[in-house]
């Protein structure tokens, strides 16, 4: 599996999006996974939301191998 980082961003104040990113072997940013399709209420839903996300897609990504 590549390096994957789970980001929470608040594009608009009280409105939380996660996105997973695909990142290179220093941690940079190269391309977009994954991204919420609606907004949270708070930080910590959308965290908590996201981390399913990457749970999922490790799941998948061990059930291909």
């Amino acid at each position: 599996m590549t390096h994957t980082k789970l980001i929470v961003r608040e594009p608009v104040a009280g409105s939380f999006f996660w996105t997973l990113m695909e990142s290179d072997a220093k941690g940079d940013p190269v391309r977009e996974l994954e991204t919420a399709e609606a907004d949270f209420d708070s930080y910590e839903a959308a965290l908590a939301a996201g981390t399913r996300a990457l749970k999922r897609l490790v799941d998948r990504e061990h059930s291909t191998h």
